[in-house]
């Protein structure tokens, strides 16, 4: 049985009643139960997270009380470290027309494929930034960055890094073996929203239009040998406490049925974009306050990543919060440290390249377009420089991959 089975029964219209109208006696029995860390059955955990996301539980003195017991959780489990990495952007090639994402098939943007060469310089640069945990990011075309391609990118990368993870389109079980293979330890794929209706309406066409596909991905990874699995979903899509229960109660499914890879979970939100897309929902920095400590106190053992999506003060303040890995430096677009691929720029409509009248020059400036717009912006150094003035370790590798080959 898949996630999706356990996920058709789920009561979300229910729990996420259960939060709207939790009462303060209901929060503090949740509070209690995480504090003790006793087992819980996955009804109850999913009970005591929707007490922990409630508007009662936003209220200041429980928020504060959260906010104590999740530092303390963090430090117990993960201490005072925070893992850094950088994401590579392959291609911002899609056939998939999102309509919140820059990449969209429709966007009318520039979009180049990085050549092997060209993604080596990029590594390279942030090789010499420190980093030595590198996600590779690509839109879902499978023309531009097929199986084969992106394993050819990954053995080109592994001498030199001993951590490289994959966002990029859902694959079959054997395709994410042979990224195992190649020396890919990590993946992550966002289910997005866990919304059915929304999900429908968002994603117009392309194969990510298939939510049960989407949804199964993890379990596939896993299976396939990926040492990291990461999921999460975009926040301002749907109501934000049913994508979080729902998020949680898929985080508690692989836990139990996927437990040979580490799990991490990404709460992002939407950031402007080509296309000019506003987020359906509203979450503000209080509301992402109160979701990281509530996923730190209903799963403790859990990493939780933080993108560049959100500002430099949110950020430092959540760090001591629950946060774990960070991204740092970041650039959204292929090319987007060192200028790579800009002879191969070319303007897309509908997902058909078209001709400009002014022709592409390096003097123009111009670089492929961003998926999104980062909020901080901060150099990696500054980064690490602000995490040690808060007393925490910035980690750039805690892998080896010689240690798990034979």
């Amino acid at each position: 049985m898949s996630f999706i089975s356990e996920f058709d029964q789920l009561d979300l219209t229910g729990l996420t009643s259960f939060a709207e109208n939790a009462t303060g006696a209901t929060v503090e029995a949740a509070l209690a139960r995480s504090t003790a860390e006793v087992r819980r059955t996955s009804g109850t955990l999913l009970a005591d997270f929707a007490a922990l996301v409630s508007p009662k539980a936003a209220e200041p003195q429980y928020l504060e009380e959260m906010a104590q017991l999740s530092h303390r959780l963090s430090l117990k489990h993960f201490g005072r470290v925070i893992r850094l990495f950088a994401p590579i952007y392959l291609s911002n090639e899609c056939i998939n027309v999102c309509k919140y994402c820059g990449f969209s098939r429709d966007n009318p943007i520039l979009r180049v494929t990085l050549t092997l060469e060209q993604v080596k310089a990029e590594a390279e640069f942030l090789r010499e930034q420190g980093f030595r945990h590198v996600l590779l990011v690509a839109g879902e075309h499978p023309h531009f960055v097929s199986v084969k391609h992106l394993c050819q990118y990954v053995t080109m990368l592994h001498k030199d890094w001993p951590s490289i993870s994959l966002e990029v389109g859902p694959m079959e079980t054997d395709e994410y073996r042979d990224c195992v293979q190649a020396g890919a330890e990590g993946l992550t794929i966002y289910q997005e929203t866990y919304n059915r209706v929304v999900y429908d309406k968002m994603h117009v066409s392309g194969p990510k239009k298939d939510f049960t596909w989407r949804l199964e991905t993890p379990e596939r990874a896993a299976a396939a040998g990926f040492k990291r699995v990461g999921i999460g979903a975009l926040l301002g899509l749907a109501p934000w406490r049913s994508e979080v229960i729902a998020l949680t109660s898929h985080a508690n499914y692989l836990l139990r049925h996927c437990w040979r890879s580490q799990l991490t979970l990404s709460i992002p939100r939407i950031r402007p974009a080509a296309g000019e897309f506003q987020p359906l929902v509203h979450v503000g920095d209080r509301d992402l306050v109160q979701l990281v400590c509530a996923l730190r106190l209903t799963l403790p053992e859990v990493g939780i990543v933080l993108s560049t999506r959100e500002s430099p003060k949110l950020r430092d303040g959540l760090i001591p919060l629950g946060v774990t890995m960070m991204s740092a430096g970041s650039h959204t677009e292929p090319g987007g440290y060192t200028g790579q691929g800009k002879e191969g720029l070319h303007f897309t409509k509908g997902g058909r390249a078209i001709k400009r009248i002014v022709p592409l020059v390096e003097s123009e400036g111009e670089q492929a377009t961003v998926q999104f717009e980062i909020a901080d912006n901060r150099t990696p150094i500054e980064v690490a420089a602000r995490l040690e003035s808060m007393g925490y370790e910035p980690v750039w590798k805690d892998w080896e991959a010689v240690l798990s080959e034979g």
